[in-house]
């Protein structure tokens, strides 16, 4: 049996086991750079989920700030349950396809 190992957060470690080798908890998935979190707005692709977070950018001319929205794409290993409405905790990796550089670590309680 596979032991879990330690991810070099204070994230709580899932209930369930996976043999996702893109899971930072059970596979060889090593964690890098940035951290996120937001909000899950789709979830109907395969292992993938689409987060999306508000943040302001400064106008120079105006002296003021904007709303922006960002939206990332991160893999959701086996041993992760995320449905649309969830906030979830984001953190990047390498590549693991085209346009997803971030896993799932945790579903942030409200």
């Amino acid at each position: 049996m596979k032991k879990q190992k330690s991810i070099g957060l204070k994230v709580e470690m899932p209930s369930q086991k996976c043999t996702d080798k893109n899971c930072p908890f059970h596979g060889a998935l090593k964690l890098r750079g940035r951290i996120f979190t937001g909000m899950v707005i789709r979830n109907v692709f395969q292992k993938t989920a689409t987060l999306e977070f508000q943040r302001q950018f400064f106008l120079k001319k105006y002296e003021r700030f904007e709303k922006r929205k960002t939206r990332l794409k991160a893999h959701v290993p086996e041993c992760m349950t995320v449905k649309k409405g969830d906030n979830i905790r984001i953190v990047e990796t390498r590549p693991i396809s085209k346009t997803k550089n971030f896993v799932v670590v945790e579903v942030v309680k409200k």
